[in-house]
């Protein structure tokens, strides 16, 4: 199985602290983020992974060949000129991956303890274009989802509300967890160029009659660590209430 790390953000609500690593390799309880989604991967079953850089780039390359690759294979994406976010990171990375099974996609900056075997097997059987981790909590983006799937978007702070098509029984409100995972016939559906979220093809693939399913992830721990004070809380997270499921804990 393949698994792409999303790990070229330029991580600015952390600075200072990101004037000198990348956010990919800022700590929490000892162990850098990257090492944390790594080993969650590949003891979900990844054997390669495909991590993009943009942002102290020649830093995470070092720091992976030190940990001798987590013990799979690992590609570098790289992306030179102006981070690609997460759409274009994927269309990027696209030809680094094999193609021939759904693959994951994880933010660097997201730590979770729910399963990531059960999302697979969950895509696996649905059949669907790509399947994403939600959850309900607060918050001012939430994607929409209703009977057949993702259906619109909402940005509050941006005053966005985008529909993909008309609603179909009752619509749910979800924030995304920032782990995805998508059939290989995905990346040569994306006719977006240049740096672009991936929520922009969901969208419009989703309005054209594609499957792009959620997998509830109510009740698990869950820590973005965008920020200063969500580094903190998730240190706290990870320090106090240790989880065998979260390597370094």
């Amino acid at each position: 199985m393949d698994a792409l790390i999303l790990a070229a953000g330029l991580g600015t609500r952390l600075r200072p602290l990101t004037d000198r690593i990348p956010k990919a390799l800022v700590e929490v309880a000892g162990v850098p983020m990257l090492e944390h989604v790594a080993r969650r991967l590949i003891a979900a079953g990844a054997d390669r992974l495909v991590i993009n850089t943009h942002h102290f780039g020649e830093q995470i390359e070092r720091f992976v060949a030190e940990r001798e690759g987590f013990g799979v294979e690992v590609l570098f994406s790289r992306e030179p000129d102006v981070p690609l976010e997460t759409g274009g990171g994927l269309l990027r990375a696209a030809p680094l991956l094999r193609g021939e099974e759904p693959f994951f996609v994880h933010n660097a900056d997201i730590l979770t303890d729910f399963s990531l075997e059960a999302m697979y097997a969950a895509h696996r059987e649905s059949g669907a274009l790509a399947t994403l981790a939600v959850m309900e909590r607060p918050s001012a983006r939430a994607l929409l989802f209703d009977e057949l799937g993702l259906c619109g978007r909402v940005d509050e702070g941006k005053g966005l509300e985008l529909w993909a098509r008309p609603a179909v029984g009752e619509v749910r409100r979800l924030a995304f967890a920032g782990v995805h995972v998508i059939s290989p016939e995905l990346p040569a559906a994306l006719t977006e160029r240049g740096a672009f979220s991936i929520l922009e093809p969901y969208l419009r693939l989703a309005g054209e009659g594609a499957r792009i399913l959620p997998f509830r992830v109510d009740g698990a721990r869950w820590f973005d660590i965008g920020k200063p004070e969500q580094l903190e809380r998730a240190g706290r997270g990870l320090d106090h209430e240790p989880h065998p499921d979260l390597p370094g804990c």
